[in-house]
């Protein structure tokens, strides 16, 4: 049997990514309304990052829809493994480092690549409770270090 080796085979110690989970709220329900969080520029967008974005948008739609009024999703994954040369400080510590010299890295963290105008999150919602989605979408927003913007995927004649 051959084995087709990965990338991910050659490093030691990767980073177990934060995310939990990425749908959540209501799986199974059909909703008229779809709006996304889109980034304006290219970026690396850490697995911290998600997450929090992830926590703040969730917590304030269970708190405005209800468990069953929406349904969030994460729309990116974390694949690229972020690299790092520790550097020695303190008293004595040029004799003891290299520098840049064999500077692999350690694997600090995971990030996702996204492009110019890729969405990252989406919710499904219904129209009672279409401002709130904005609002939770703009909360995420906050946790990535890129300007977003919101886009109304579905149901825009709804909204209007």
């Amino acid at each position: 049997m051959v084995r087709a080796y990965t990338r991910r085979d050659y490093i030691r110690k990767i980073p177990g990514s934060r995310i939990v989970q990425y749908d959540m709220g209501n799986l199974s329900a059909e909703f008229p309304i779809s709006v996304s969080l889109a980034v304006k520029a290219p970026t690396q967008i850490q697995h911290n990052a998600l997450e929090a974005s992830r926590i703040a948008s969730n917590r304030f739609m269970q708190r405005k829809a209800g468990r069953m009024g929406y349904h969030l999703k994460i729309r990116v994954y974390p694949h690229h493994i972020v690299r790092e040369n520790p550097m020695a400080t303190g008293a004595g510590a040029d004799r003891v480092q290299d520098g840049m010299r064999k500077a692999f890295g350690k694997a600090v963290s995971s990030v996702a690549i996204v492009k110019k105008d890729q969405k990252i999150l989406t919710i499904q919602t219904n129209k009672k409770n279409f401002l709130d989605a904005k609002e939770a979408l703009r909360r995420a927003a906050m946790k990535f270090p890129v300007s977003c913007r919101i886009v109304v995927d579905k149901g825009e004649e709804l909204v209007k």
